[in-house]
């Protein structure tokens, strides 16, 4: 490789993972506040589910899953024709999913240990992906949305819920998240605010391009 291809590629991971804004860090504590009787009815779940096109015999991620709230969910959604990968970064919690799905006789659903920088998603496999609060945790977007791109099949949505906020705050400016997204080789098709009744929150769906 010429000199001048290898700065390049050096530039590029260089940039790759540089953090592009503040990041909150990961939560680590108990999953039974992701637990609330009334969340699903608050966030409108299944319209959620609705938009991003998970139906039976769906394949689905559920990124930065914590202990499954949506995994489940999302697996009765699909049924046993249908598959849901859980990824995570916590070990911990990954290990709550498998026992969860265990007690719930949920065989479609597949736990997965995922890095900071890397959901380790096989490609060419989801039809659907969701980040529910989970993206301004991400440090190093392109790394994350690079292995997600590679994962979506044609025609695939991605689903962002989350909030406005600084990204040290457990939320990110929506205009910046939307440009980071875009950056990577998405396009945004819709934007809803209906998933908390304050507007804080927002739930952006894309497509690669």
């Amino acid at each position: 490789m010429r000199l001048s291809a290898l700065l390049l590629a050096a530039t590029l991971t260089l940039h790759a993972q540089t953090p592009s804004h503040p990041t909150s860090t990961p939560y680590a504590g108990d999953l039974n506040i992701f637990e609330s009787p009334d969340r699903a009815q608050k966030l409108q779940i299944d319209r959620v589910m609705d938009l991003l096109h998970i139906a039976p015999g769906s394949t689905v991620a559920d990124i930065g899953a914590g202990g499954g709230w949506f995994t489940i969910l999302a697996a009765r959604r699909v049924t046993p024709t249908g598959h849901v990968i859980a990824e995570d970064i916590n070990p911990t919690y990954v290990a709550a999913i498998r026992a969860r799905a265990i007690k719930e006789n949920l065989l479609n659903i597949e736990p997965y240990l995922g890095t900071e920088d890397d959901p380790k998603l096989p490609a060419n496999t989801l039809d659907s992906a969701l980040m529910l609060k989970v993206y301004h945790e991400i440090a190093h977007p392109a790394l994350v949305l690079a292995n997600l791109h590679a994962a979506m099949k044609a025609n695939a949505r991605f689903g962002i819920i989350d909030r406005n906020g600084t990204g040290a705050d457990h939320g990110l400016n929506e205009k910046i998240l939307r440009a980071e997204v875009e950056a990577n080789g998405f396009k945004q098709v819709a934007r809803y605010d209906f998933t908390k009744a304050d507007g804080q929150d927002y739930f952006l769906i894309f497509e690669k391009r």
